[in-house]
């Protein structure tokens, strides 16, 4: 059931520390680290989003790397969890090229530090992600989280992650672990 599931990481429509609609840089830890999560839990894999070019073309250079050169060789789990990224321009491109790949609509589901009422608690969302038939996108935002526009892309949100304290900010690759395992986890 999980190879359904893609995660997008999205570096547009995101915000600022000010609340301004921005794009992030992408940060290769990041995408070394959500390639392993989804091949951990048996995800389908992730989609790299990001208007900006010049930044898909570095990424690209970096995917190529661990998938067909030197990298590949020397750490072949590293290529088998790269090879599952794939790159695309925006939030639309991710869930269109999903939707081709699986046939089916696909189910758009973000993920937001900000709480609100119409926020879904995890237990009810992993049922609505196992009713769901066809494919789902699990949208994460870097920099302050999905912009407003982001975030109306998706057809619900999942309530925030929670630690001990006030302090709630953690960086796009612990909450998505923590998220992925509280959807996935056995």
């Amino acid at each position: 059931m999980n190879d359904r599931v893609w995660l997008a990481l999205v570096h547009h429509p995101t915000l600022d520390r000010g609340g301004r609609v921005v794009s992030t840089a992408v940060t290769p830890l990041d995408v070394h680290d959500l390639a392993r999560l989804a091949r951990t839990y048996g995800l389908g894999g992730v989609y790299l989003v990001t208007p900006l070019a010049a930044q898909r073309e570095l990424v690209g250079d970096l995917l190529a790397h661990w998938t067909r050169g030197a990298g590949a060789r020397l750490n072949p789990c590293r290529r088998e969890a790269l090879e599952r990224v794939e790159l695309v321009a925006g939030l639309d491109d991710a869930r269109g090229s999903l939707e081709a790949r699986t046939g089916r609509g696909a189910l758009v589901v973000g993920t937001s530090a900000r709480p609100g009422d119409d926020r879904v608690p995890f237990g009810r969302a992993r049922e609505r992600i196992a009713d769901h038939p066809g494919p789902v996108l699990l949208v994460l935002g870097t920099g302050w989280g999905l912009a407003p526009e982001g975030l109306a892309a998706c057809q619900w949100v999942l309530e925030p992650v929670r630690g001990a304290g006030a302090y709630n900010h953690l960086s796009v690759r612990s909450a998505a672990s923590i998220v992925v395992d509280r959807l996935f986890g056995r």
